[in-house]
């Protein structure tokens, strides 16, 4: 397979390189990819070569619609968590299952149905607390669960065009060249073959997970966590807790967190049964690690006593919680939270105190302050900054992502979120333009500030992508995807499903060594100049590089979500392998057996 031109040789060897670094981990991605590109575009401003991009062309991917759109996805996804939306969805369908089996049904279904509609990673993530709340109730290896989590979040990514960035970016590109008779993707197009991949795939991980993932376990444990927080909620009586019972509202064997009694009116209930019913006002004593404390924080239908929280001079979207250790010259010792009115003193509520381990048996307002004494506070954004030199305080520290849920604003942000898809399937607008649009909506109705939006946005993601369409633009211009295809066209001869068979397992290749979206920019090309070898609709080509660019089973690195769970499962690489490779071989299979036959 030579050459025609050094440019196209140049082109290629960068590729490589490229690859070899990013499987040998030479450094982050976006700069590997970022690398690349600029030593292409010197080589090509010096060379003065026309077979090279320029400099504007290469950098031209940073300002397509695809970039523009994964992007404000991000802050889309930001909406619905920070109001509770997915827990408001997901909750009914996940339940209390028995039998791993059950587990993996009522958790991987709702996965792959979101998926569909949201980028995988934001969905795994949130996640990752459910299966963790799971495994600890139900007595779950966690080996068994979050790997299935990662695969079934790319099973629904396969179904729409949103599902992934991938899917927006190769349907971009599409409409970039503007082939005549070659229309972009419709909202569900995929989904005659995103479907019959997602019912093989979630049945194969319902049958095969107890054969090939061995019982691990993971690499941190949350019982780890020496500090227990004891810490007080009240059954708000306007809630959807008030009449169930402990067990049904999920507040039994808590992971890394117990409810040690309830005080009911003045009557105490230690030892509390799993069928006692909650009642409007029953004041919850729970005993925990930090994590566990933030995330009960969180449930809707609890709230803190006395409502000191919601005194605090700050909106809910400028709050969070702090971590502070009370030093030996701190005013208040000696005295009550109550009695020294530690919120009017700091505008700070006291949430919950740790104290060397030990349970202390006294409503929350009536502790009286011990130097050492560790205090979760929930106050503005700024306390942290304020009071770290403080001689009040031997330590201030932030609590990571524990900024209120809005539960009131869920219905909203479930709201927009369907109003994008449906506008995204019958209305007249493009994809971007309503992605933005229900970006800008998560932020005009405070689903998410601005703040958080702009955390949300993955700048490294999207310099990949940024940088790998350049790339796939100077494989293209060089020649080199061109006589690529001539290679594949040579060795798998006229027949479709041979070339399609080769064009999924380079495609799949690339994405076990590289990203999805680099591996998915770069191939394309080369489907659409294979096509035109051969003379035929380029459309199963491009879905089948869809497919294989996001199928990646086989290793940590082959997809993001991958390497989220590594940890979290106890995993080692071995694992993927033994559970990826019959996935990926499955998928590839029916790939090149469906895709003719539908397109």
């Amino acid at each position: 397979m030579p050459f025609e031109t050094w440019e196209a040789c140049f082109t290629v060897a960068v590729v490589c390189l490229l690859i070899v670094g990013l499987a040998r981990n030479w450094g982050p991605s976006d700069l590997l990819v970022l690398a690349g590109l600029t030593v292409i575009v010197i080589t090509g401003e010096l060379s003065g070569s026309t077979l090279l991009p320029s400099s504007g062309t290469a950098v031209s991917g940073f300002g397509s619609k695809g970039l523009i759109t994964v992007g404000a996805l991000f802050v889309v996804v930001a909406g619905l968590s920070h109001t509770g939306a997915m827990s408001l969805a997901t909750q009914p369908l996940i339940g209390r299952p028995e039998t791993l089996r059950r587990a993996q049904l009522q958790l991987l279904t709702p996965v792959a149905a979101l998926s569909a509609f949201l980028n995988n990673t934001p969905v795994v993530a949130m996640f990752l607390p459910v299966v963790t709340d799971l495994c600890k109730k139900f007595r779950f290896s966690p080996s068994h669960l979050f790997l299935p989590l990662s695969y079934a979040a790319t099973f629904g990514g396969l179904c729409t065009l949103i599902g992934t960035s991938t899917n927006l970016l190769v349907n971009n590109e599409i409409s970039r060249r503007n082939v005549e008779g070659f229309a972009p993707l419709g909202m569900f197009e995929l989904a005659w073959i995103g479907v019959p991949l997602a019912l093989s795939g979630l049945t194969y991980l319902i049958l095969a997970t107890k054969w090939l993932l061995p019982d691990r376990k993971p690499a941190i444990s949350l019982t780890d966590d020496p500090r227990q927080y004891t810490v007080e909620m009240i059954v708000d009586p306007g809630g959807p807790l008030t009449g169930q019972s402990v067990e049904a509202a999920g507040l039994r064997h808590l992971p890394g967190l117990f409810l040690a009694e309830i005080d009911r009116g003045g009557q105490l209930i230690p030892a509390v049964s799993p069928h006692e019913q909650l009642q409007k006002n029953d004041r919850l004593v729970f005993v925990g690690i930090l994590e566990s404390v933030v995330d009960l924080k969180k449930v809707r239908g609890l709230v803190p006593p006395d409502q000191q929280h919601a005194k605090v001079d700050a909106p809910d979207l400028q709050r969070c919680l702090i971590e502070a250790v009370v030093s030996d010259r701190c005013p208040l010792i000696g005295k009550s939270i109550r009695e020294g009115r530690f919120r009017t003193q700091y505008n700070a509520a006291v949430l919950a105190i740790a104290r060397s381990g030990e349970r202390i048996n006294a409503k929350l307002g009536d502790i009286v302050l011990k130097s050492g004494d560790t205090l979760l506070l929930e106050s503005h954004t700024g306390f942290a900054r304020e009071q770290r030199n403080s001689p009040d305080f031997f330590l201030v520290s932030s609590v990571e992502d524990s900024t209120p849920i809005r539960h009131g604003q869920a219905r909203i942000a479930l709201g927009i979120m369907v109003a994008m898809v449906l506008g995204m399937t019958f209305g007249p607008l493009d994809t971007m333009t309503n992605v933005m649009i229900a970006a800008g909506l998560m932020i005009g109705t405070r689903c998410c500030s601005g703040t958080e939006a702009r955390r949300s946005v993955d700048i490294s993601l999207l310099t990949v992508i940024g940088g790998a369409l350049g790339i796939g633009v100077s494989l293209e211009q060089s020649g080199a995807a061109g006589t690529i295809a001539d290679g594949i066209v040579g060795l798998a001869g006229d027949n479709v499903r041979v070339n399609l068979l080769a064009l999924y397992f380079v495609t799949a290749l690339f994405t076990e060594l590289i990203t999805n979206n680099a591996a998915a920019l770069i191939v394309f090309p080369i489907a659409m100049s294979t096509a035109q070898q051969l003379g035929v609709d380029p459309r199963p080509f491009v879905i089948t590089v869809m497919v294989a660019a996001s199928a990646a089973f086989a290793t940590p690195h082959g997809y993001q979500t991958n390497l989220m769970v590594y940890g979290p499962g106890g995993y080692r690489f071995s694992d993927y392998l033994r559970f990826g490779i019959p996935l990926s071989l499955l998928f590839m299979t029916l790939t090149v057996l469906l895709v003719p036959l539908i397109w």
